[in-house]
């Protein structure tokens, strides 16, 4: 069992910057790909990035890249979200969750095992 718990949101205007972080407990953190999504209002949940159990292997939405990074630290059980250049269309609930790591960064939606309760996003403009 993996607990995970988002920290980090908040308000923000547009062009602003916040740093989501992820805290995990329970399982041996680095065993799983980690993951954030995020879910607007009226929208369905949708991928933003994942980062490999090692941290050398990313992947990126193409509406977030070069905006957003996906980071980890294992010795703190710890992922993070740093997102700058932030847009009124980027609010949502984001979330973090974690995959078995043979999946790498490309797990399919339905494989994350565990997910958070989220942390809610404002970008105003």
């Amino acid at each position: 069992q993996v607990q995970l718990v988002e920290s980090g949101g908040g308000l923000v205007q547009a062009g602003g910057s916040l740093r989501l972080s992820c805290a995990a407990s329970g399982r041996t953190f680095s065993s799983y790909s980690m993951g954030w999504f995020r879910q607007a209002p009226g929208k369905e949940r949708e991928f933003v990035a994942a980062i490999r159990w090692s941290g050398g292997s990313t992947l990126y939405a193409a509406f977030v890249k070069g905006r957003f990074t996906i980071s980890r630290d294992n010795a703190r059980n710890t992922v993070y979200l740093q997102m700058n250049s932030l847009k009124p269309e980027d609010t949502a609930v984001y979330y973090c969750a974690a995959c078995p790591t043979a999946w790498g960064t490309r797990c399919p939606d339905n494989k994350y095992d565990y997910w958070g309760q989220g942390t809610q996003v404002t970008v105003s403009s």
